[in-house]
């Protein structure tokens, strides 16, 4: 795209592709297009409504909802204006809400329904800078009378009317526009404590998307669907940066919800989402071939084996033999083009997975069935992407090596540094953060990693979560939990065990696979907390540890572990809205249940409480039982 802004970029595509499909949403059962003369003009008209209504070069716009065409259209507007788009995660309470808004000083909120709404006007004495509230979903806002709310569409219709007043004003603010701008504000995730807005330039942008693209190539038609928070750098960089320089199709699914249904529909070529996704997948597989009919399985795994000789063959970049690549065929068209084309990845060049470590056996699962998964590394304040496995050179512990124009080195404390054209201007109104993490163009990243001989990354964990037990040996808790992860029946694990004498982990059971599981078994459950204090499931988790602890280092095998009476929940502050736990929060708020689990107890008595969505908590009073590994189940 050269050295263009993104509405520099929109302006060019709608002049030069202007009937060319650009976006696309799902509303109502129908897929609805937008060509790149549409995405322009909604644009245009909804900066020009900004602009009437006060907005001005270098003013902040908060964005609030779901993956919509209204939430590129916002974001587009307020650079168009010169100004910054500051993405918000729709999850987010109100007091997180609050003090992203007043820290970026957004002057405009653009939202998506009524439930954001009620959240603004909740925290709006919080906020006193924003001028006005914007929402694109009027649906339940009938009622609603209040100075600072505006429905998009008014927005829009004041723009069009200002634009035969002043119909040159758009395309010259928007040549006003330079490539060392900054165009977003996107906050980090906030796992040590307040979230930080990391700012990042076009150059920031479209030198990821350039770099990338010159490993991974992708054409105008190819289809990608956005289906993760906008908020997150991982979605900006792959529905806006890489969607602009290589005029892929932008899809949007029709609710959260039927997000697995849209990407059969859609069968995108490109995918990018964390491990959690793949993890779902595989987990919602697991469940799904046991209790398929007797043919499917026995031809199941009559393929397995020819799908995992040729996964292998890959990763060690072998060639797999004329006899294995037949059977692969056959194995291909009996059963792994209809596993790919239930998930929806039928037509995948490739898909990418970041922002947490995802299991070696889940990655041998996938490319065994013909998914070219591919780690990536990088961090907001890279913009997304540093490091990607190249096709046919995939090592399963490693992220890749460094994109084109990609320096990296390791610190004396084994800590990963980067430098590249990627890395952030710094931290929004944080000057000392930004000269902790940012030295002479090198990204202190935080993350402990190593590099092999081929220039592989190796992503230990966060450098202050490394586990070092008593004895000395050093552990990453990340390592551990994705191990646990991979059992269908476990959906998030904490691995604990600094300066302790073992490992211990607090364990989060996947209700809907384990509640299948005691139905099956005709095992009569309540809710959450009871299914996970029934005796049978304490023994099937029992058994699930026991069999991941066989293929751990035996110091760092799990020697006690409780299922805990809640789900780990963003809104009660153990996740953070990318789904990574808070382990300082967590050490803390369990810091009894932990004490608990290192002392002689079998059993430990706790009070929790649980926070609702709209302000309510409830208060459990609960024992746990603490299970213990046996000495041939993984003690240390």
């Amino acid at each position: 795209m050269g050295n263009m802004t993104f509405p520099q970029a929109l302006l060019e595509k709608a002049l030069k592709a202007g009937d060319k499909v650009a976006l696309r949403e799902k509303d109502y059962g129908i897929w609805n297009e937008y060509t790149y003369k549409d995405y322009y003009e909604q644009v245009k008209a909804f900066a020009l409504g900004l602009a009437k209504l006060g907005f001005q070069r270098g003013d902040k716009l908060a964005i609030i909802g779901d993956n919509r065409p209204e939430w590129v259209f916002s974001e587009l507007a307020a650079q168009s204006l010169g100004g910054v788009s500051v993405g918000i995660y729709q999850e987010s309470l109100p007091h997180e809400m609050s003090y992203i808004i007043d820290n970026c000083d957004a002057v405009f909120v653009v939202v998506e329904d009524q439930e954001q709404v009620d959240k603004m006007l909740e925290i709006e004495h919080e906020i006193p800078k924003v001028k006005k509230m914007i929402y694109y979903d009027d649906r339940g806002m009938r009622n609603y009378r209040h100075e600072k709310l505006m429905y998009f569409k008014e927005v829009q219709e004041i723009g069009e009317r200002f634009a035969k007043e002043a119909p040159n004003y758009f395309e010259n603010e928007v040549k006003k526009g330079s490539y060392d701008d900054t165009a977003i504000l996107s906050y980090t995730s906030g796992t040590t404590g307040n979230p930080k807005g990391t700012m990042l330039s076009y150059r920031n942008l479209f030198e990821m998307a350039k770099h990338l693209s010159e490993i991974d190539p992708l054409d105008e038609n190819d289809e990608y669907l956005s289906f993760l928070p906008l908020a997150w750098i991982g979605e900006q960089m792959m529905t806006l940066s890489m969607a602009f320089h290589n005029s892929i199709i932008v899809n949007f699914p029709e609710e959260p919800s039927t997000v697995l249904e849209n990407l059969r529909e859609i069968g995108p070529h490109v995918m990018f989402s964390p491990p959690r996704i793949y993890e779902d997948m595989l987990s919602k597989f697991q469940v799904r071939i046991q209790d398929a009919s007797w043919l499917k399985r026995k031809l199941y795994e009559w393929c397995k084996p020819i799908g995992e000789k040729v996964a292998e063959a890959h990763f060690q970049k072998k060639e797999p033999s004329f006899g294995t690549k037949l059977l692969f065929k056959l194995a291909d068209y009996l059963i792994f083009s209809a596993i790919r084309d239930h998930f929806g990845l039928l037509r995948i060049k490739r898909a990418y997975t970041g922002g947490a470590p995802l299991g070696p056996d889940v990655f041998r699962f996938f490319h065994s069935i013909g998914v070219n998964i591919k780690s990536i590394y990088g961090q907001t304040e890279v913009a997304g992407i540093a490091f990607v496995h190249r096709d046919g050179d995939i090592k399963l512990d490693s992220v890749g090596i460094p994109i084109p124009g990609t320096e990296v080195k390791i610190s004396d404390e084994g800590e990963i540094l980067i430098k590249s054209p990627s890395v952030c201007q710094g931290y929004y109104k944080n000057e000392e953060s930004t000269k902790k993490t940012i030295e002479n163009g090198w990204l202190h990243t935080g993350d402990a990693g190593f590099l092999d001989e081929e220039g592989h990354l190796y992503v230990i964990d966060r450098l202050k979560d490394v586990i070092r037990l008593q004895s000395g040996e050093m552990f990453s808790p990340q390592f551990i939990e994705n191990k646990l992860k991979f059992s269908p029946y476990i959906k998030e694990a904490v691995a604990i065990g600094r300066d302790r004498p073992y490992v211990v982990a607090i364990i989060n059971i996947d209700m809907a696979n384990v509640g299948r599981w005691a139905e099956k078994n005709q095992i009569v459950y309540t809710t959450y907390s009871d299914l996970s204090a029934k005796p049978e499931v304490l023994a099937l988790i029992q058994e699930e540890v026991n069999e991941i602890n066989k293929t751990l280092p035996e110091k760092a095998r799990v020697k006690k572990f409780v299922l805990l009476y809640k789900e780990l929940d963003a809104d009660d502050e153990e996740l953070t809205r990318t789904k990574k736990v808070r382990r300082q929060f967590v050490a803390m708020k369990y810091a009894s249940l932990i004490e608990g689990m290192y002392s002689s107890s079998e059993q430990i008595n706790v009070e929790g409480t649980i926070k609702y969505r709209d302000g309510k908590e409830q208060t459990i009073k609960t024992t746990l039982q603490v299970v213990s590994m046996g000495e041939g189940e993984g003690a240390a």
